[in-house]
């Protein structure tokens, strides 16, 4: 997501330091870039969209005066990537300035109640309203200092949020705090930093403080104090000295830019869950509306349009048709009307197949709808409506946190939908939504309990030839995303079928030792999913499976086995079910000594048909 940075130094100007730790957090994805520094008791702002060299270009970032200030790289999520956007953000009187990363839940109802308070907001994003919260606090109660204006604050925001906050008011101090974004702070003779990732000032100290959720630091030129937001107390906690390489930094302790995109899907799933609700709605009536719908996309976002179908099938009771969009054209271009909808993915908004299908059919006044990650691609700009899925920047090249933000965004659609159509019990729908919300925390127990079982699979199988990926229902969405994944990491020839297709064919290819990776939730597809897996297990195949915890059924005949927690329902388990077989992959990869994020042929973004 976006990357924050503050400093405050006992000599020479904090916006060149500042400029170059923005420049560190590059790897992080941007569409903006600004700075703010106080000097002489007077706020100093330069910001605009665009990367850092152009914006530095035609502002010159280095010449504002001062030793103290903040920075911030945007990657949007609220408001296009427009100047009037980027961070810093200012009160009415331009005496507090905000940056921030992380998305606030609840921004439209504080916004109204600040508007109505007379405050006037300039952007139209969601961090805004934490400058005016600041300044509101300060004018109810003049004998407030920063910190506590700050923690009145972030008291009343629901969402994430890691924030930096200088004011000429108290011009020695920056104010940080955080929930659920990372924030950490360095430590210098000389200076005191604080930024969203060690690599910011990693070549200026390697001696750090984590700062944890709901918590507040005070930096002055004196030192820095820790208190708990809930009630003020102090914290104490020692600085730890760093020995990462600024690679290992950037990846953040990770030996690859795949793996910890993998151990980040929690965070993203729970930024998922923040979504505002108004475009669910409206992005829910145009699909109600329409006579036909067709969910368009290429590579894991087909995947995800596939499991989407189900959701929207047996939640919305809504015949959706998932369609791989370079066969767009020749297949539904002449029969597309007036009447169709298309709701088009892709995580970049410009994947060329993508937008290619999309133009077509507006030419035959078809409703274009758009799921995304990158706010003001081309696909926002065409769609009637467009939802950001709000997994931030993914670098490594194969999909793993875009699918499963995907599938969070799909399935929120397909709930709302089916609200809207009255076609499941109310009972039904708060089970999902329930079950929905607590999807982070069951991925997050998959990676950290199951990880070492699947690195144990993967060195086991490194050396087979070819795999085969089987499931029913939605599951086969999971199951042609894990051979997807395994294929382009590394290099393993592998085929994807429903289970109930594989004796049509494909089994024919089975023989002793024949790898076979089963997702089996224990769902409705479950008894005949256990059929399937005695077919192979009869003709010698060596079974994996990712079955339910307590399976006892699936566990006797597996030679392998992975477990999600129980209680997952089927149209939610790709989330959690495809967790492992992007650790399969990862790890299959770096056993037979490829480079995950540099896999051969391919590009994070599809721009050519």
């Amino acid at each position: 997501m976006c990357g924050i940075f503050g400093c405050i130094l006992k000599e020479g100007n904090a916006a060149p330091v500042i400029h170059q730790a923005l420049k560190r957090l590059e790897y992080r994805g941007y569409d903006s870039v600004g700075e703010a520094t106080i000097h002489e008791g007077k706020l100093y702002i330069k910001k605009d969209s665009g990367k850092i060299d152009e914006v530095h270009k035609i502002h010159n970032l280095d010449d504002l005066p001062g030793k103290i200030g903040i920075g911030h790289t945007r990657w949007a999520t609220h408001g296009a990537p427009l100047q009037v956007n980027a961070h810093p953000h200012l009160d009415c009187a331009g005496q507090i300035a905000v940056v921030h990363n992380g998305i606030i839940e609840n921004f439209a109802e504080l916004r109204l109640e600040l508007e109505n308070k007379g405050h006037v907001f300039v952007s139209k994003t969601d961090t805004e309203v934490l400058a005016h919260l600041i300044e509101e606090a300060l004018k109810s109660n003049p004998f407030l200092n920063l910190a506590d204006a700050v923690l009145d604050a972030v008291r009343k925001v629901e969402g994430s949020y890691a924030i930096a906050v200088i004011s000429p008011k108290e011009p020695n101090k920056i104010i940080c705090a955080r929930n659920e974004s990372p924030l950490v702070l360095g430590l210098s003779d000389s200076a005191l930093y604080c930024a969203s990732d060690i690599p910011a000032f990693l070549p200026l100290t390697n001696k750090t403080v984590i700062i944890e959720d709901g918590e507040l630091a005070i930096l002055s030129s004196e030192g820095f104090e820790i208190r708990k937001i809930s009630d003020s107390s102090l914290v104490v906690r020692e600085p730890k000295i760093v020995d990462w390489t600024p690679e290992m930094a950037v990846k953040q302790g990770y030996p690859h830019f795949m793996l910890k995109e993998i151990h980040e899907q929690p965070a993203c799933l729970r930024n998922t869950l923040r979504l505002q609700e108004h475009y669910l709605d409206l992005m829910a009536t145009f699909l109600d509306r329409a006579k036909e719908v067709f969910l368009v996309a290429c590579g894991t976002s087909y995947h995800a349009c596939l499991a989407a179908s189900y959701m929207f099938s047996k939640l919305a009771y809504l015949a959706t048709y998932p369609v791989i969009a370079s066969e767009f054209m020749e297949q539904h271009g002449k029969s597309v009307n007036i009447d169709s909808t298309i709701l088009a993915v892709s995580q970049s908004g410009e994947t060329a197949d993508t937008i290619a299908a999309v133009n077509v059919a507006r030419q035959r006044a078809a409703t274009v709808l758009g799921l995304t990650n990158v706010i003001g691609s081309t696909l926002t700009r065409i769609s009637r409506v467009y939802i950001s899925q709000q997994s931030g920047p993914e670098i490594g090249v194969a999909a793993t946190k875009t699918f499963t933000s995907q599938l969070s965004v799909l399935a929120q659609l397909a709930l709302r939908l089916a609200k809207k159509r009255g076609k499941i019990s109310q009972d039904e729908m708060d089970f999902i939504e329930a079950k929905l919300k607590k999807l982070p925390d069951i991925v997050e127990t998959v990676i950290t309990t199951q990880e070492e079982k699947v690195k144990a699979i993967a060195k086991k199988y490194k050396d087979s030839k070819v795999f085969f990926f089987l499931g029913r229902g939605i599951s086969t969405a999971t199951a042609y995303e894990g051979r997807l994944k395994l294929m382009e990491i590394a290099y393993v020839p592998s085929i994807a079928f429903p289970a109930g297709e594989s004796k049509h064919g494909p089994i024919s290819l089975v023989e002793e030792g024949f790898p076979v990776v089963f997702v089996c939730p224990k769902d409705d597809t479950h008894k005949t999913a256990i059929g399937n897996i005695m077919e192979m297990k009869a003709r010698g195949a060596s079974i994996i499976a990712v079955i339910e915890e307590g399976d006892e059924e699936v566990k006797r005949l597996a030679d392998d086995y992975v477990e999600i927690p129980k209680g997952v329902p089927d149209v939610l388990s790709p989330i959690p079910f495809v967790i492992p077989l992007q650790l399969l992959a990862y790890h299959m990869a770096v056993e037979k000594g490829y480079d995950p994020d540099k896999p051969r042929n391919l590009a994070k973004s599809v721009t050519v048909k």
